[in-house]
């Protein structure tokens, strides 16, 4: 006995429920913690130009998807097997030059138009490439640590634990790198991620175009309390940025070399503020695993 067939309206229910509960997962996942989708809501000319290069991919891609996708049901629901189905039936069908035409020629040319896209915000948003501006950019030293970071900025000698704070519409020239396992620096609002690596000084250049503050955080696992590596981001005018480094100036205590070998063993750790940080430490902790070659020699040769 036949089984009666699921009607269309049917079909269209379930696809328009798997389609929404999919979005709403993948929101869920994305969103931060305010419900808001930081990475299409930008504040930087970085953020913005990788906002667009995502909304131009994803549009691109859907004109493909998106048509492939109706025809799959259109298809399904025309040639289904139900007694009295009307469907023209064509066996001996093979070719048409027409439909090749469009399912080879749209492809093909989505594609060049996509790599052409890619390439051109590809290479204008290149990390280590400096961001125009009529301001000189500050340069801010990060190193991630477990399970936290250390900022430190060598233009005024302050340094902070868990925390930035920025002037705004200024570029910020960060140099990354670890003196733990690999993590990567990210500020969702600002720009994509950078890897820090132990051994390795690489530069990303952001900016904020406006005052707010914004989450940062580690986007890479690197153990037990990973997910602790978190910090604000505040951007704020250009007075209250000067204010803000005297203020730590006056109101905290250096990170001395004794304090800073404390700071890098695994741990978990609140905001915290330093009026100074030993010269060259950035330098310090890039090449602390540099072997000497001499040294390397010795050690080979008693081996």
């Amino acid at each position: 006995m036949d089984k009666k067939p699921r009607s269309l309206s049917k079909i269209i229910l379930a696809v328009v429920i798997t389609l929404v509960t999919l979005g709403v997962m993948i929101w869920s996942l994305f969103a931060d913690e305010n419900g808001k989708y930081v990475v299409l809501d930008p504040s930087g000319p970085i953020g913005e130009a990788q906002r667009d290069l995502i909304i131009i991919s994803t549009i691109l891609c859907a004109i493909i998807i998106v048509p492939t996708l109706i025809l799959v049901g259109v298809i399904v629901w025309k040639y289904r097997d139900t007694p009295g189905n009307k469907a023209k039936y064509s066996p001996n069908w093979a070719h048409s030059t027409v439909a090749e035409a469009i399912w080879w020629g749209l492809p093909i040319l989505i594609i060049i138009v996509l790599g052409a896209v890619t390439v051109r915000y590809t290479y204008a948003t290149e990390p280590s490439k400096p961001l125009v501006s009529d301001k000189e950019p500050i340069t801010i030293q990060v190193t991630s640590l477990d399970w936290k970071w250390l900022f430190m900025y060598p233009d005024s000698n302050v340094a902070t634990v868990n925390t930035l704070t920025i002037p705004e519409d200024t570029p910020i020239r960060f140099e990354l790198t670890s003196d733990a396992p690999m993590n990567s620096f990210w500020i969702p609002e600002l720009g994509g991620q950078m890897y820090t690596m132990s051994g390795m000084a690489m530069v990303l250049h952001l900016q904020a175009d406006e005052q707010g503050t914004f989450m940062g955080s580690g986007a890479n696992f690197s153990g037990e309390h990973y997910t602790d590596m978190k910090f604000d981001v505040n951007a704020v005018s250009e007075e209250d940025y000067n204010n803000w480094i005297n203020e730590v100036k006056l109101n905290s205590q250096p990170l001395t070399a004794e304090g800073y070998d404390q700071l890098s063993d695994p741990s978990v750790e609140e905001v915290q503020y330093f009026s100074a940080f030993p010269e060259g430490l950035f330098n310090d902790i890039v090449t602390k695993y540099v072997v000497d070659q001499d040294e390397s020699a010795e050690a080979t040769t008693h081996e």
